[in-house]
């Protein structure tokens, strides 16, 4: 049958899945990195998902496309629901409130000499949000380039000394933010000699959206520069480098 159903441009998905949220009948998912629409049959067409979108990736089009069949999204909502419940129950799984347990130990004592001593901040540059440097600064010239998912500083102690020492940090976040970051981080990779791109993200699906960019900024520029990505888990650790 001919209907309206929605259409996700690729190259425009940042991933911040926030049109996941937005989709009441689980039609789309995050599938490497970007937002998909998995069913046309989960699909109703009134378009929820489109004003959520931060970065007009998608569209409703009139084409040929399966029935909207309500009894197979209750279905896939009640599956969906019982196999991931501390993930879907509350929406995001980026927004799943979790304490976070520590064991407290007693703090060793401390010097009298080093009592005044404080851990110096390494942030080399302002302003260090994407959205706000600008793409000529004199400060990206032969720099380590480190991008970073804002939430990292907060999950990752010691963010400081093992990340941003001897770089140059810009910081968002995709799912928050109404920028188009590959765009912007493709301008600095052209416009500089950057020597290497480090990329610290949370684990959390949303985060995609600050990896893809930086890969597509990446593949935009034509340099060959060395990068890596390292994965932050909600409780601090590194799950991924």
């Amino acid at each position: 049958m001919k209907r309206k159903i929605v259409k996700i441009d690729e190259d425009k998905c940042n991933g911040c899945g926030l049109c996941i949220d937005a989709c009441h009948e689980g039609a789309l998912q995050l599938v490497d990195g970007k937002a998909r629409l998995v069913s046309e049959s989960y699909c109703d067409g009134l378009g929820d998902c489109l004003p959520e979108c931060p970065v007009g990736a998608i569209v409703l089009e009139e084409r040929e496309a399966a029935a909207f069949d309500e009894e197979a999204v209750k279905k896939h909502m009640e599956a969906r629901f019982n196999s991931m419940p501390e993930k879907l129950a509350c929406g995001c799984p980026g927004t799943h409130a979790r304490t976070i347990e520590r064991k407290i130990e007693a703090a060793p004592p401390v010097p009298s000499a080093a009592k005044d001593v404080s851990i110096g901040s390494q942030l080399r540059q302002w302003p260090c949000q994407i959205k706000l440097v600008p793409v000529n600064a004199p400060y990206f010239d032969s720099a380590h380039l480190l991008v970073a998912a804002d939430c990292t500083a907060y999950a990752y102690a010691n963010v400081h000394n093992d990340f941003m020492r001897g770089k140059i940090t810009v910081i968002g976040c995709p799912k928050l933010d109404e920028a188009d970051y590959a765009g912007k981080l493709t301008e600095i990779l052209k416009t500089h000699k950057i020597k290497s791109v480090t990329v610290l993200r949370m684990e959390v699906p949303c985060c995609g959206g600050i990896e893809n960019a930086v890969k597509q900024a990446l593949r935009n520029s034509g340099k060959m520069i060395p990068w890596r990505i390292v994965t932050v888990a909600t409780d601090g650790s590194i799950v991924e480098d």
